[in-house]
């Protein structure tokens, strides 16, 4: 079981990729020999080398393949050309588009290049004419015609002075132009088929062509003749002189005389002497498995291995080479030892497996015969010849340097990867199966069998020999120990437990079933059957610490089994098409499951909950394994893209936990800053929080001070521009409470009066903000003018109440009273006062006033929410129709009390009448008085009014 601290996975973050960067077409590497540029359909990748990884990607924004692209000898211009006919000038550093123009050509551009000036801009159609550019003045000048068919060639002379052109097409001639005259200087005819690449020496004097012929040609360009035909017996692409100034004796140069390196459909790098016509120097390959293969390699154009580009990097010394596959391979000159190799093109990745002691590379299977072997530090790559058909399954043994594959050749190979060098070589091959195998593992204690699943329906049990050879010509000949019929359909999957005990076999049958794998030189006994899935089963795997297997099926489910009495514990549905593939992580607490939608689950077994979802793939996850500290996991998929993913859920919960203490100290602070009445601190402090409940305390705060409204004043206008555009927007929100709208029309109060119009409208947000505090102050003013009007009613009605045979100076003692607190001046919008507390801020005994107050915070409770609810809006037109009432029946209740009174003083004459014309003039001054507070209070609405419009 499960140590109790063990600690569950919450999230994986990619950490690194390996994508598409190439899909064949044009290369280039920077004069700095730091970067290469290559085509991949609407895109041009520029690839680091030193690091592998795509450092800038320029992308065509109407989606069109780019069929060509230059970049200039200074490195500093980009220019792409696209199936729309239109040529683009890059910032490639920052990956913007500086200018466009339409190309003249009526069809796509073929080929261009620049000039040693990075001034011309040379463009060959598939028209058959050439276009030169001024890239400095933008214009174009000239229109060279003459060329027949597709002009896939053209390159500058590289003395400029010269102002010559060569291009070649269809018609295998080069063409030498003269650009002050814009003609024709003569046409050189050699070739027999187009010519695929030119070569110049220093001096600019003598020329070397290549073409599909298999012949080169050594052209003297002072008298424009052929010097000399070099037969190289293949298809040539590319052309590349050695440096005159270097010593190459190792590799056979012996002279000063011009030298050349030819790249062609063999794949072999070979070094000719253009005097003798003689090859110096041949690159030596391992030889292909398959049967008719030669020690130099394939023999006919197309071959995977054949070479499409051969560029030189001169100041290091090194060259690079481009293959069919879309690889790029960088050789040390002049010992042509392979230092550097990224696969530009992986096509879909059926499997992946982390491998090295450190768990520092990955081998992956792709949709072909070769295995590939990434340095996850560089992206660098090794393949892996020996499958003759396409590899389709992987597994590695515990220690991390031997691993074993499968393939559709029928064949079993397992390979080891020196710990020091890095090198891998095939140490071991069984070949008895009838069909494709399609699934293999490994014994998990030690290095001692390998089990495979193939599609003849079979399980085969390889024995591995205790002394496992180091190299390639030493490989061991494996024999199956054990074959059994195992399912009625082809077998998916096969897994060993971690005592190497038992195996589980998973089919497209819908089954899976345990065996025994019992002592070396027994047979295999099955021990039960797991029944339950609709669809076939992919994948099956033993549990690292329980006795549990899990599978996982077409039906879109995981299935958790007892090996006790192999009934279902549990079943994991989320994936909305195939599981493909699962791994136990956490210690057998968690799963990682991959899936056809593209999707990887990770799942807690004890709640059956899936905690995270993690996407980053467009097509089927094939491959998916963790490393053995648990930290990291590998996802590879059919859009050719390999992921790898980092735990994270630690570095998570830090962070959190950070956050949550940061929060606590500046809370702390901010308590500590309202205390010290710091209040322009402690309101930044709180905006820097971005809670606004937090800043409406501090305005509280603020306001309830002495002489608070001066301090608010004092505050707010000190606040930086930002603040006060938080500021803005907080009381926006405020304002569509009746709670805090008094502290918002305070803060407004402020910025109206001190803010122009045009710098308020410069704040971000602030004509919506406006406009959203227009309604809700329309509706606070028409609610206020309503309780001044009842208060009026209370007043009134106090003045008139007389109790029953109460003395005539009890009643004059209690019209003073009033009289002088009718003369209190009322503040704007400051009829809420705390309860228990008089107009000027003391304490009074009785608790009516409380009462009243308890019932008007009440009454203003429903506006709670955004001016732009509709259901807020009706409960508001509810509660006015509340008030409405409300002030109805006062009028009554004022109005029949008022006849009572009048009846019960008809016999009074004398005394009454002075005391009459006193209360009619008091309700003329209160009238004014009511007055005068409504029109305060709609003094904020016109500024507001004024700016929106």
């Amino acid at each position: 079981m499960a140590k109790s601290n063990l600690q569950f996975k919450t999230n994986y973050a990619v950490s690194s990729t390996i994508e598409p960067f190439y899909k064949g077409g044009k290369v280039q590497i920077s004069k700095d020999e730091k970067f290469i540029f290559c085509t991949c359909g609407t895109r041009v990748n520029v690839l680091q080398i030193v690091t592998g990884k795509i450092v800038h990607s320029i992308e065509q924004d109407d989606q069109e393949d780019i069929t060509s692209f230059a970049l200039s000898l200074d490195d500093e211009i980009l220019v792409t050309a696209s199936k729309a006919l239109l040529l683009k000038q890059w910032d490639w550093k920052q990956a913007q588009c500086t200018r466009s123009w339409r190309a003249i050509h009526n069809v796509p551009i073929a080929s261009m290049t620049f000039d040693p000036t990075a001034t011309l801009l040379a463009t060959g159609g598939c028209d058959g004419t050439i276009k030169l550019w001024d890239v400095v003045k933008q214009y174009c000048t000239h229109n060279l015609k003459g060329s027949s068919g597709v002009v896939h060639l053209v390159e500058f002379h590289p003395d400029i002075s010269l102002l010559q052109l060569f291009s070649s097409a269809s018609d295998c001639g080069i063409r030498m132009w003269d650009l002050r005259s814009s003609q024709c200087l003569c046409v050189l005819q050699s070739h027999y088929s187009p010519v695929t690449s030119l070569a110049f020496t220093p001096d600019g004097a003598s020329m070397v062509s290549s073409g599909r012929d298999k012949i080169c040609t050594v052209w003297d360009l002072k008298s424009r003749t052929a010097r000399r035909t070099v037969p190289v017996y293949e298809a040539v692409e590319s052309v590349v002189l050695l440096p005159e100034d270097e010593d190459f004796s190792e590799i056979g140069v012996k002279t000063k005389e011009i030298h050349f390196i030819t790249a062609g459909s063999k794949g072999v790098l070979r070094v000719w002497d253009a005097s003798s016509a003689r090859c110096v120097f041949a690159q030596t390959l391992p030889s292909p498995p398959s049967a008719g293969g030669s020690e130099e390699g394939g023999e006919e154009y197309g071959d995977p291995r054949s070479l499409t580009y051969c560029l030189p990097l001169p100041s290091s010394l090194r060259l690079a080479t481009v293959t069919a596959e879309h690889n790029i391979l960088l050789y040390q000159l002049p010992s042509f030892t392979t230092q550097q190799q990224f696969v530009g093109f992986n096509d879909e990745v059926l499997d992946v497996k982390f491998l090295g002691k450190g768990d520092t590379h990955i081998v992956v299977a792709t949709n072909s015969s070769q295995l590939k072997v990434f340095d996850l530090a560089t992206s660098s790559c090794k393949i892996l010849y020996g499958h003759t058909d396409t590899v389709l399954s992987l597994d590695v043994f515990k220690k991390g340097s031997l691993f074993v594959s499968c393939a559709k050749d029928k064949s079993v190979r397992v390979w080891r990867q020196d710990p020091d060098s890095g090198q891998v070589s095939c140490v071991a091959q069984g070949c008895s199966h009838a069909n494709a195998v399609g699934s293999i593992t490994c014994s998990r204690m030690k290095e001692s069998f390998v089990v495979s699943g193939s599609q003849d329906c079979t399980i085969k049990v390889w024995d591995l020999p205790e002394t496992i050879p180091e190299t390639d010509g030493d490989m061991f000949q494996l024999t199956a120990r054990v074959t059994e019929k195992a399912h009625d359909k082809d077998v998916n999957s096969v897994a060993v437990s971690p005592n190497d005990k038992l195996l589980v076999s998973g089919s497209q049958d819908r089954l899976a079933k345990l065996w025994s794998l019992g002592a070396p030189g027994a047979d295999l006994a099955l021990l039960g059957v797991f029944r339950g899935h609709r669809r076939g089963v992919w994948c099956v795997q033993f549990s690292p610490m329980d006795q549990v297997l899990a599978s996982s099926s077409a039906d879109g489910s995981v299935k958790l089994w007892s090996l006790h009495d192999f009934s279902c514990l549990k079943t994991f549905e989320g994936h909305d098409a195939s599981v493909l593939k699962l791994i136990f992580v956490s210690r057998g607490t968690q799963l990682l499951t991959s899936g056809s939608d593209g999707l990887v689950k990770l799942w807690t077994i004890k709640t059956n909950e899936c905690v995270k979802t993690l996407d980053a793939h467009q097509d089927k996850v094939w491959g998916l394994h963790a490393t053995r500290k648990d930290d990291r996991v590998v996802t590879a998929s059919a859009d050719s893209n390999i992921t790898v993913w980092t735990d994270v859920t630690e570095v998570e919960q830090a962070e959190e936990q950070a956050k949550q203490e940061d929060q606590i100290l500046k809370k702390q602070e901010l308590s500590n800053l309202l205390h010290e009445k710091k209040y322009l601190k402690a309101l930044g402090l709180a905006i820097s929080l971005d809670q606004p409940h937090t800043v409406l305390k501090v305005i509280k705060a603020i306001r309830q001070g002495e002489d608070g409204a001066k301090q608010l004043e004092k505050t707010v206008l000190k606040l930086r521009q930002d603040q006060k555009e938080s500021m803005l927007r907080y009381c926006a929100v405020w304002n569509t409470n009746a709670r805090s709208c008094l502290d918002a029309q305070a803060v407004i109060q402020v910025m109206l009066t001190h803010l122009s119009p045009e710098e308020l409208l410069q704040y971000q947000g602030a004509r919506a903000h406006l406009e959203g505090l227009i309604p809700y102050t329309e509706r606070h003013m028409q609610r206020i003018g309503r309780l001044l009007q009842a208060s009026m009613f209370l007043d009134y009605m106090w003045q008139k109440m007389r109790v029953t045979g109460a003395p005539a100076s009890m009643d004059s003692q209690d019209e003073e009273m009033d009289t002088t607190s009718l003369q209190v001046p009322h503040p704007l919008f400051m009829i809420d006062k705390r309860p228990g507390e008089g107009g000027d801020g003391t304490k009074e005994q009785g608790d009516g006033e409380e009462r009243w107050n308890e019932g008007e915070a009440e009454e203003d409770g429903g506006l709670e929410e955004d001016t732009n609810c509709p259901a807020n809006m009706e409960e508001e037109d509810d509660d006015d129709d509340d008030d409405d009432d409300d002030e109805v029946s006062i009028t009554r209740k004022a109005s029949v009390r008022g006849q009572r009174e009048e009846n019960g003083q008809n016999g009074k004459e004398n005394g009454n009448h002075h005391s009459g014309s006193e209360e009619s003039s008091r309700e003329e001054d209160r009238g004014d008085q009511t007055e005068a507070k409504i029109l305060l209070s709609a003094a904020s609405l016109p500024p507001l009014q004024a700016i929106i419009s």
